[in-house]
């Protein structure tokens, strides 16, 4: 199983790195600049009225029943992360966009697919890590945003996200409007989006590529890899590893004082520790200016990939042991 998932998320990888290759050598001028802007705008529309479509209310209210391990996952998600996300922001080692990029991607939601794929690998509860994770991009649709404005104004040379009327239009119009709508036509579509999964992940992963494309683009054009050489990339690997660490020994150790079942601590584990690259890069282009985007999800993308290699690596070491 853990062979497949793998297999599934491979080629997602490979085309995210060669799209920021490709932005890098042939980034939008002119014209394309307008196109590209407006389809990553409509991809970005699309993917979260896909996902209010996908949550069943059922989700929700069966969330609200084991209220230790989902009250584990907001707090790791939502209060943890950020403290950690403050602590990156003083070091004096990063950039001040990329340090902003490191405090935004703290404060995104918990991953879904993978999540629930790597509780289910570890042989998990996988039940409350659907709730968990369904949860967690439930309310950081709202909450991502509103933590975005609180803690993201700062000046000079980092990213600014404050709550201007622009910024406000585009949550409700490019993010909230869409989710809350495709939710309440789940009757008429909800059997049509389950029916055809892979259209879904088509949208889900092209919406990400364009975003990424036309942030990155934008991001080359104004200078990117003049200011990120190779030794700055080496100590943005270096602070996504720790970072992860950090969260991984903290979830599991949180487990055990709380006294969960095995099942349930997997779920803290996985659920607590992963942040979502297909609703923070989206995120992104509707908080940040275009030119500041590719500094701010680089952060994201790197912690995407690292949390997907260890996480499987746990998960299998976890599937290997006894349930005792």
């Amino acid at each position: 199983m853990l062979r497949r998932f793998l297999a599934v998320f491979e080629p997602f990888i490979l085309m995210l790195l060669g799209t920021v290759l490709l932005a890098s050598f042939v980034p939008p001028r002119g014209a394309w600049v307008q196109i590209f802007g407006i389809a990553a705008d409509a991809g970005i529309v699309l993917l979260f009225f896909l996902h209010g479509a996908k949550l069943s209310r059922d989700a929700i209210l069966e969330g609200m029943r084991n209220w230790k391990l989902h009250a584990a996952v907001f707090a790791a998600t939502y209060a943890l992360f950020p403290v950690l996300g403050l602590a990156i922001t003083a070091l004096p080692i990063l950039d001040g966009s990329i340090a902003a990029g490191f405090l935004f991607l703290t404060l995104l939601p918990s991953t879904v697919q993978s999540s629930i794929a790597f509780t289910s690998i570890a042989r998990g509860n996988v039940a409350a890590a659907v709730c968990s994770a369904s949860f967690s991009n439930l309310v950081g649709i709202v909450l991502t945003p509103a933590l975005v404005a609180l803690l993201m104004h700062s000046g000079g040379g980092g990213a600014q996200a404050g709550v201007s009327l622009a910024s406000i239009e585009a949550i409700l119009l490019q993010l909230l409007l869409p989710f809350v709508a495709g939710h309440l036509l789940r009757p008429v579509i909800g059997g049509w989006v389950a029916r055809n999964k892979k259209l879904v992940t088509f949208v889900d992963r092209g919406s990400i590529l364009l975003v990424v494309y036309t942030a990155f683009g934008a991001a080359v054009v104004e200078g990117l890899w003049h200011r990120v050489s190779a030794p700055d990339l080496l100590v943005l690997l270096l602070v996504c590893a720790v970072l992860l660490a950090i969260v991984l020994a903290a979830t599991w150790g949180a487990a055990k004082a709380l006294r969960l079942s095995r099942a349930d601590a997997i779920v803290l584990l996985f659920c607590g520790s992963k942040k979502s690259l297909a609703s923070g890069v989206p995120m992104a282009g509707v908080l940040f200016p275009a030119a500041q985007v590719g500094l701010v999800i680089l952060p994201v993308m790197l912690f995407h990939q690292i949390q997907l290699i260890a996480c499987a690596v746990i998960a299998r070491r976890l599937s290997e042991q006894p349930e005792g």
